[in-house]
């Protein structure tokens, strides 16, 4: 077990990683971070008008979580954070240099996560973004640094899910 973890929680928009990823913190009393916030404000106006975002639009933001990883590792604490981390290379960008990250991806089928983004208010995220999502989603690799967590159930038996695959069971905390 290292002595400090950097979790990010991915997925697609909707599949509920921002509910788990602050569960995580909050039982592990870690920081969180919710990746969305730290998207640069073209990336939000323009999802907000419904365009994808491509790799150049991306680039900026995955800078800005890699300078939060670092800053959490110079502090020496350990974290949970938000990030689609859609592709492979996004994941391999964040991961670089930083040997205590983790990935939990979230998975929801693709009708309840359509759902879900039809009945969320007050997000920038319009569920019209979702098939651009799934298709550019590759989901983990059996040699990258993390697990897979299905996210339909109740939240409470979610974060369990994910507290054990992640070999975070009850009491550990740094």
């Amino acid at each position: 077990m290292p002595d400090l973890m950097l979790v990010i929680v991915m997925g697609v928009s909707g599949s509920g990683k921002t509910t788990l990823a602050e569960a995580l913190a909050q039982r592990l009393g870690w920081t969180f971070q919710e990746g969305d916030e730290l998207h640069p404000r073209a990336n939000v106006e323009k999802m907000s008008r419904g365009e994808p975002l491509t790799d150049d639009d991306r680039r900026p933001w995955l800078a800005a979580i890699g300078h939060w990883l670092d800053a959490r590792v110079a502090a020496g604490e350990s974290a949970v954070l938000t990030c689609s981390a859609l592709r492979r290379a996004y994941r391999d960008l964040l991961r670089e240099g930083r040997p205590s990250v983790r990935f939990c991806h979230v998975e929801v089928p693709e009708a309840v996560l359509r759902e879900r983004l039809e009945r969320r208010r007050g997000h920038y995220m319009p569920a019209s973004l979702l098939p651009s999502q799934l298709a550019t989603l590759e989901p983990l690799g059996d040699d990258e640094p993390g697990v897979t967590v299905s996210a339909e159930g109740d939240p409470a038996d979610v974060l369990a899910e994910a507290l054990g695959a992640l070999g975070l069971g009850e009491g550990h905390r740094r």
